[in-house]
């Protein structure tokens, strides 16, 4: 496999992690190259790239004077992780099965749904049509910021599709297919309808609590700090962001760093032995958590270190608490290279292909260790959280058997099993209580999404409770296919789980919208819940708040993104934040999508990261950062 082409995004000089703070005067308009980093971009397009789009018909138009966003726009991939099992002696490749990705920032060419349009933005003649770069190779179909691969006559074909059914039905429909669990699962499929208005429910109080996000007295925010991208020489993982009380914590080069909420300041920095290659996205009650990282820096000898050490880091202080490396059971004396790392109660555990291991959180002590057997089988990676769950691969390569495990996490002995149906190569864990689990089952989902079903398994017996038919062509969350906790834009609570639909046509003369609905996690029905995203705005579950769901609005063209906390019982939309719509501002902001980014939010405060980084190569794009935070202060 080829290494795709670099990035052509320059990083702000003045060193990473040197927090950059908007001009006092605001984002004028730059002269090439701009000095600011939120400038406006140039709107020549590089040679070899994009032809001079034609203005879109008179009634697709926006507003006299509405500002054009050139470069890469919403859903514009920052970079392809690497893939569950890739050997780490070699260049991280993307995950088997999984879809390609463009490099964070390299205007894209090829064909499927065209890239460097934002949400909202009219669309132009010859949009789509694919050309070839100079000195650049061929690109793979493209997924747009929802993973779906669409011609533009294939765009026409499901707009007009979608007009029809609005008319005739009077409103949209969003119905799941029903699919063969094979002889031993025959569990309730989903069907029916989640017909319904924002706000239509039963009232009351969601069954997870209130949420302690509260309404603004004034929703608007400005730009808190920004921090340019670290400057390497190849493609760098830089996954791991998390909030404590009085830091935001986001993973650099060789380091991890805590800044301040407000200001972006350094507040600390922990140094490490290599780069950070996988990062647990829970954290303990006491601000601790845990990572894996590479043994040592990039050489000549070896320019992809193993990432065999995995250790806890203390927020609160920026101290590394322990760090140390495990030899695999079936590999001698060879230590295990990690690709996953996960945290439940106090414990750490962490996988990769070559087996697995368990660890205290505070001292580092080996809890347990997953043994060697003679039936082929091995654990794949683990999710955590509230509880502590495995996929465990049996069989041959060619005919897998994956099965689903409850774990008590000191000990990690199974508490229950359960077996995915036939056709399943891969699961990732969506959350471990309740347990739910997604798949693609056969290679049906047809989007790259890594989703066909949603599976919901009884932890105290390993029953299977229900399973949701979530069909590629209606929702949109996402998992990696080939790692095992990696799903995003999805939420569960309330025995609920709360997904996206695809983007649709919406009511105005262009621009798309979408909905959040969701699943009775027992029944494996859609429920009557329905949050609309408003004209032109498209929106996707961001966390859980007690049982409310705190959502990211992505903005259209002549707007700033929002974020919103949608009532768990009335699904009623309060608006929490909203950023401004200055073009500039707009397009650092859009450049973060929801597949290859971090989205973290509380009390008033939004961090949008990035989670790739790769080498520049001189570019127009100069809107893409390591981090933009907003702030309502």
């Amino acid at each position: 496999m080829t290494q795709p082409p670099q990035p052509p995004n320059d990083p702000p000089q003045g060193g990473f992690g040197a927090p950059q703070d908007p001009p006092p005067d605001g984002f004028g308009a730059p002269t090439p190259p701009p000095a600011d980093p939120f400038g406006k971009q140039p709107a020549t397009p590089p040679a070899g790239g994009f032809g001079a789009p034609t203005p879109p018909p008179a009634a697709a138009q926006p507003p006299a004077g509405a500002p054009q966003q050139p470069g890469p726009g919403y859903g514009y991939p920052q970079g392809q992780q690497p893939g569950y099992g890739y050997p780490q002696g070699q260049p991280p490749q993307p995950g088997y099965g999984y879809p390609q990705a463009p490099v964070p920032g390299q205007p894209q060419q090829g064909y499927g749904f065209p890239q460097g349009m934002p949400p909202g933005q009219p669309p132009q003649q010859g949009y789509g049509y694919p050309t070839t770069p100079m000195q650049q190779p061929p690109q793979p179909p493209q997924p747009n910021g929802n993973g779906k691969k669409f011609s533009t006559q294939m765009q026409i074909i499901v707009a007009a599709s979608v007009a029809v059914v609005l008319i005739v039905a009077g409103g949209i429909w969003y119905s799941s297919g029903s699919g063969d669990d094979g002889k031993t699962d025959k569990a309730s499929q989903s069907s029916g309808s989640t017909e319904g208005k924002s706000g239509e429910n039963k009232g009351g109080a969601a069954a997870d609590g209130p949420g302690k996000e509260k309404a603004p007295a004034d929703p608007k925010s400005k730009v808190a700090f920004q921090l340019p991208l670290p400057k390497v020489t190849d493609i760098t993982k830089v996954d791991g962001s998390w909030l404590t009380d009085k830091a935001y914590v986001k993973t650099g080069l060789n380091e991890i760093v805590a800044y301040d909420p407000a200001k972006g300041t350094k507040l600390w920095s922990i140094p490490l032995a290599g780069q950070v290659c996988a990062a647990s996205r829970h954290m303990s009650k006491d601000y601790k958590t845990a990572i894996a990282f590479e043994q040592s820096k990039p050489t000549k000898a070896t320019k992809y270190p193993p990432c065999n050490q995995v250790g806890a880091i203390d927020l609160s202080t920026g101290k590394l608490m322990w760090s140390k490396s495990v030899t695999a059971a079936t590999s001698g004396d060879a230590a295990v290279r990690f690709e996953e790392v996960t945290l439940s109660g106090t414990t750490v555990a962490a996988g990769g292909s070559e087996g697995g291991a368990a660890f205290d959180l505070n001292t580092g002590a080996e809890r347990w260790k997953p043994k060697a057997t003679t039936d082929g089988c091995s654990d794949r990676g683990y999710g955590g959280g509230e509880a502590l769950a495995v996929v465990r691969k049996c069989g041959s390569y060619d005919d897998p058997q994956l099965v689903i495990q409850a774990l008590n996490p000191t000990t990690g002995a199974p508490i229950s099993s359960y077996k995915m149906p036939p056709g399943v190569d891969y699961a990732s864990i969506v959350s471990t209580k309740p347990l739910v689990v997604a798949a693609d089952v056969g290679d049906t989902a047809g989007d790259g999404s890594g989703i066909s079903d949603f599976f919901s398994i009884d932890t105290s017996t390993g029953k299977l409770l229900t399973r949701i038919a979530a069909d590629g062509e209606k929702y949109a969350a996402r998992c990696a296919s080939a790692k095992v906790e990696s799903c995003s834009q999805l939420a569960v609570g309330n025995n609920r789980i709360y997904v996206p639909t695809e983007d649709h046509e919406g009511t105005g003369e262009y621009g798309d919208t979408n909905e959040i609905v969701s699943f009775d996690l027992t029944t494996g029905k859609p429920t009557s819940d329905k949050a609309d995203a408003g004209d032109r705005y498209t929106m996707f579950p961001i966390r859980m708040d007690g049982g409310n769901i705190i959502a990211y609005r992505v903005p259209p063209y002549d707007k700033g993104g929002q974020v919103v906390s949608i009532d768990g019982a009335t699904f009623k939309q309060t608006v929490l934040m909203e950023n401004p719509s200055d073009e500039s501002i707009r397009d650092a902001e859009t450049s973060f999508t929801p597949d290859y980014s971090e989205f973290r939010y509380n009390d008033g405060h939004l961090y949008l990261s990035s989670t790739m980084v790769s080498k520049p190569s001189g570019s127009l794009d100069t809107s893409r950062r390591l981090v933009v935070s907003f702030s309502r202060d």
